[in-house]
């Protein structure tokens, strides 16, 4: 049986629809050491897929205390609670966020540049110190057709006149389903850390420009300043099998799966 946080949550909710014995955890909301305990113990899981956090980068920066207690405190409960069962973690590519190096990044070459990639940093030491059998994922910004949330492929769906990237920032964006369907080799993964998504060597100006070719759309694409890249190197997930189609082939799968694609 395998215990799901954030069962409604964007990640969440499409592991619950396409991985089997799947149990939604509760809310995790203000809860204690002694309840993430007792939710553990009442779900008879033994893997425990934790994707509930609190992702926007500016709600974490506005106030850091409610974004620490969600993305380490919460996952540290969790890890103590876990008594041998398979803990896997979503983390972030963020916290490649301040690297001033040339992409793409391994494992090893990490500087958060925000407070929710310090915290989300500050979860994978330290819940691996007290389970080094857990697994970390840093994931990418992941997209899907879906209305509940914004997302690079519904940003791209829902524009009226003009879209903006730069074609000097590098950034793999990964598809949802994509992501549940290698959960089955993620739970196969060693304790560690790993980049996990798709790869590519496109500029999220010249991915944005094909994407919107295949999508027919009659938008003005901007090319603006770049940001920071968050460009990873998944060679180390690859090797256990953990593969994802290239960023292109992603969206054009996710294109394909909703009968979307012009051409």
């Amino acid at each position: 049986m395998i215990l799901v946080t954030g069962a409604n949550g964007f990640v969440g909710h499409k592991i619950m629809g396409m991985c089997k014995d799947t149990t939604a955890a509760p809310s995790l909301r203000h809860v204690t050491q002694e309840d993430i305990s007792r939710i553990i113990e009442e779900s008879n899981a033994d893997i425990i897929i934790h994707t509930a956090a609190i992702s926007d980068i500016g709600v974490c920066q506005a106030d850091p205390d409610a974004s620490y207690y969600a993305n380490v405190q919460i996952p540290l409960f969790i890890a103590k609670a876990s008594k041998g069962r398979k803990l896997i973690c979503f983390s972030s590519d963020q916290v490649y966020s301040g690297c001033n190096e040339k992409g793409p990044y391994c494992e090893d070459t990490v500087k958060p540049g925000n407070v929710y990639a310090e915290h989300k940093l500050e979860m994978e030491q330290r819940v691996l110190e007290i389970d080094p059998n857990a697994v970390m994922l840093r994931a990418e910004w992941m997209y899907d057709y879906y209305l509940k949330r914004s997302n690079y492929f519904m940003n791209i769906i829902n524009a009226k006149e003009r879209v903006s990237f730069s074609s000097r920032q590098f950034r793999g964006i990964t598809y949802l389903k994509e992501v549940a369907e290698n959960m089955e080799k993620v739970i196969a993964l060693p304790g560690g850390v790993y980049n996990f998504g798709s790869e590519t060597t496109k500029s999220m100006y010249d991915i944005t420009q094909e994407l919107i070719e295949l999508l027919g759309k009659k938008v003005k694409l901007e090319d603006i300043s770049p940001r920071h890249d968050l460009w990873m190197n998944c060679d180390k997930a690859k090797k256990y099998g953990v593969t994802f189609s290239t960023v292109i082939d992603g969206l054009i799968k996710c294109a394909k799966d909703y009968n979307l694609l012009k051409r």
